[in-house]
């Protein structure tokens, strides 16, 4: 048995070429408006206090932030009022600070000071109970 093959014809497309259209000839008789006098202002004089020059170490410190941890503790209300206290203490001076700020400033303190000390007032603090208090 033979089967025939079917001839697909293809047609062929037919090629013709773009027309081109004619180009508009441009005017080159365009006048030319001139500029007017411009007033120039005269430079502002700063104060040398005024401008604040932006140390290299300053660029350095914001473009690279130091990541974040988010944390809690327990302590008890007698040393949480006292956060209270000393942010209190700053606002009458004029300062505005945050109980983070306040913290974090405390370890810095904490931080200068010799070992011995370190220790002794780590012994003066009362141990506590971890975890979240009682509703109660």
């Amino acid at each position: 048995m033979k089967v025939a093959k079917t001839a697909t014809v293809a047609k062929k497309a037919k090629t013709t070429k773009p027309v081109a259209k004619p180009v508009k000839a441009v005017k080159e008789t365009k006048a030319v408006k001139t500029p007017k006098a411009v007033k120039v202002a005269k430079p502002k004089v700063v104060a040398p206090e005024a401008v604040a020059p932006v140390s290299v170490e300053a660029k350095t410190k914001r473009a690279k932030k130091e990541k974040v941890v988010r944390d809690s503790f327990t302590m008890p209300k007698s040393d949480y009022e006292k956060i209270a206290a000393l942010k209190q203490k700053c606002v009458e001076e004029g300062v505005a600070v945050k109980k983070s700020e306040l913290l974090r400033a405390g370890l810095a303190l904490l931080e200068s000071v010799p070992t011995k000390r370190l220790l002794e007032t780590i012994a003066a603090v009362e141990t506590v109970k971890t975890g979240r208090p009682s509703k109660s």
